[in-house]
């Protein structure tokens, strides 16, 4: 670990804001449902969903060998995990992710900092590409929101420029690191479109269509785009 901080660090995050997860979760979905049938597919995201409450974050093998348990007996499970490992994720990067992960690399170190489970978020982030991309720089937490003072450790910065497509996140993060971050949220996905999300949580500092647009923007300005944290209303989460 470095002891020296940057002038700037940039986190990026991976799902829906990099890599195309909906997409990939619409594959996984069909392959399912051509393995094991509509309703073993449904009862597998049913699992998925349990699991990622109790957790905090999708974790799709563990919810394989849930399923597994409740079905010992099909021999599709197999088939299924083969497709979840071996996807083709470099195939599911938004246009021009690697462009911008490339120009922030210019500026200063750039990281991804994700959430998700210690096998399948690992190998998505290799096999897209983006672990290179980053000179190795990965970060995956339980929680990344919680995790502020180990991220601070290891990537030390004078300023932090955070892309991220869930507002909770960035909201979180602007409440710890306050004109410190620059939040950036792309409206990629359909976490980024959610009516809740976007009614209980401040807008960020800045907010882009897709990932590739932030090519248009120079490091001056996304360093002076960074706002004060807004106070707590009664409708912020925590």
């Amino acid at each position: 670990m470095t002891t020296t901080a940057h002038p700037v660090v940039f986190l990026v995050d991976v799902d829906n804001t990099l890599v195309d997860n909906d997409h990939i979760a619409a594959d996984l979905k069909r392959h399912l449902e051509r393995e094991v049938g509509r309703e073993r597919q449904e009862r597998y995201w049913a699992i998925f969903e349990e699991l990622r409450t109790e957790l905090g974050y999708a974790d799709y093998l563990g919810a394989l060998q849930r399923y597994r348990v409740e079905y010992p007996r099909d021999p599709h499970v197999l088939t299924v995990s083969s497709f979840m490992v071996n996807y083709p994720f470099a195939n599911r990067l938004y246009p021009n992710s690697l462009d911008v992960v490339e120009r922030f690399g210019t500026w200063g170190p750039t990281v991804i900092l994700s959430d998700g489970d210690a096998v399948f978020q690992p190998r998505k982030i290799e096999r897209s590409g983006l672990h290179e991309a980053v000179d190795g720089n990965v970060l995956i937490y339980i929680h990344k929101e919680r995790e502020l003072d180990d991220v601070e450790l290891r990537y030390p910065a004078q300023h932090y420029v955070l892309v991220d497509d869930k507002l909770r996140i960035l909201t979180a993060v602007k409440r710890v690191w306050d004109r410190r971050v620059t939040t950036v949220f792309p409206r990629q996905g359909h976490y980024a479109h959610d009516p809740e999300a976007l009614a209980t949580n401040p807008p960020a500092d800045l907010t882009v269509e897709r990932i590739g647009d932030l090519l248009a923007y120079e490091l001056e300005s996304l360093l002076a785009a960074a706002s004060p944290a807004p106070k707590p209303t009664a409708t912020s989460r925590p």
